[in-house]
């Protein structure tokens, strides 16, 4: 019972951990020129998630959800947020 508790604890900490972009990943800052490239302005809370860029930005006056390439710097999700 003491091991499946301590294994589960390990599983819990390790998930809460922010990913790590890859060493073949666009930096942060290629993500920001690309997304000010596409007209995206306050960029904030970009990170490496899931295997691609992640972060919010203002366009237009909206602000939306984005992930990003992280290879290509293309948008692979672009949702208006409520």
């Amino acid at each position: 019972m003491k091991t499946i508790l301590v294994l589960f604890l390990a599983a819990l900490s390790t998930s809460a951990l922010a990913d790590v972009p890859g060493a073949d990943w666009l930096t942060k800052q290629q993500i920001v020129d690309r997304l000010h490239s596409l007209g995206y302005t306050n960029i904030t809370d970009l990170e490496a998630d899931d295997g691609h860029w992640e972060g919010d930005a203002v366009k237009d006056g909206k602000t939306y959800e984005l992930h990003i390439d992280p290879h290509t710097g293309q948008l692979t999700k672009n949702e208006p947020k409520n």
